[in-house]
């Protein structure tokens, strides 16, 4: 029986079902749900000392960076279905080169900046934006592997942040600077938060405005077939990964802005991994093609539930991976067609006895 006769048979529910992001946001739901047995109180939002305040708008606020490496990872997996490993290293890159330019070089401490705030984010942007457009081309030029190119800055950007900080940690003990990973004064969401639904936003337009989204489908669904139609598929290419890049520029000037430094040996570390896992969690195919940005922001949500999740029950830090990787297995497991199809074939079976008795 298709698709299509399995919704019409299964009416409202069977149509709802089908849909691309119903399994990932009910894996997210349920996520949330746990946390009602240890803590009741888990999904009252309040004002404290003039801000929000839950696990709610932590389960947001921290999973801002997830968020935002997904939407570059998407466009890149649907392009070359392929993944960029590399943004977890480009975004301490860009915090490195970001703080390098608002301290100066050789400083590692210091109260004041010698550069205006928005210099020194742009700068750590544009940092993230090169690193992207290396990985884009020789992807996109060199027809390397995506794995393997994004190999090299995987292990390359770390050592280039510790070389612009000097081998040290730039501590940027100004104020102002704290804004962006913490709360602009005055506002009671945290910044991060902000950022997150302005990207989400920029990324949307930039995709429905433009024939960009149709493109980056066709290029992965068949490059070659593309090329043939007029398209330029190794621009196309080139386009996602700087995207990507520049992403992970702005989830590094957070992240270094949470912390008010440059760490390049710890901003971003295993990110690249949570990245990818979101777009896996959201729904989207990892061959490449069609895709669904909102499916990657709830898989990025999720995976910052299940951590906040983790830390509420008191589980320790050399567990909790154990652990986050059985829920995450059940999730994908959940989700997997084979899954899909297997509890399609036990529900007609059983509407088939009842018809039978």
């Amino acid at each position: 029986m298709s698709k299509e006769a399995n919704k019409k048979e299964g009416g409202f529910f069977g149509s709802l079902i089908h849909k691309p992001l119903f399994m990932p946001i009910l894996m997210l739901i349920l996520v949330l749900l746990i946390n009602l047995f240890k803590d009741p109180g888990f999904f009252k939002i309040a004002i404290k000392n003039g801000v929000l305040y839950g696990r709610l708008i932590d389960v947001l606020n921290r999973g801002s960076e997830i968020a935002i490496l997904a939407l570059g990872q998407t466009l890149v997996v649907a392009v070359s279905a392929g993944t960029d490993i590399s943004v977890g290293s480009v975004m301490a890159l860009a915090a490195s080169g970001g703080c390098m330019v608002l301290a100066g070089y050789g400083n590692t401490s210091v109260t004041g900046i010698v550069a205006p705030i928005g210099i020194g984010i742009l700068v750590g942007i544009l940092f993230g934006l090169a690193g992207g457009s290396i990985n884009g081309l020789l992807v996109a030029k060199l027809k390397i592997q995506p794995m393997v190119a994004t190999l090299i800055f995987f292990m390359a950007a770390r050592a280039i942040g510790l070389l612009l900080c000097y081998n040290q940690i730039i501590y940027i003990r100004y104020q102002p600077y704290q804004y962006l990973g913490n709360f602009l004064p005055g506002s009671i969401i945290p910044t991060p938060i902000l950022v997150t639904i302005l990207m989400i936003i920029l990324m949307e337009l930039l995709l429905k405005k433009t024939s960009l989204e149709m493109y980056i489908q066709s290029v992965g669904i068949n490059s070659r077939a593309s090329r043939i139609c007029g398209i330029n598929s190794d621009l196309i290419c080139f386009l996602c990964y700087a995207i990507c890049g520049m992403c992970a520029g702005v989830a590094g000037m957070i992240a270094s802005s949470r912390i008010y430094s440059a760490d390049s040996n710890n901003i971003g570390l295993n990110y690249e991994m949570y990245s990818i896992l979101a777009v896996a969690l959201g729904g989207n195919s990892l061959a490449g093609g069609k895709f669904n940005l909102a499916g990657s922001i709830v898989g990025a949500y999720t995976i910052q539930a299940i951590m906040t999740t983790l830390l509420a029950m008191g589980v320790s830090t050399d567990q909790s991976p154990v652990i986050m990787a059985i829920i995450i297995i059940l999730i994908v497991v959940f989700q997997s067609p084979v899954f899909k199809d297997w509890a399609a074939a036990k529900k007609k079976n059983k509407a088939a006895v009842k018809e039978a008795a």
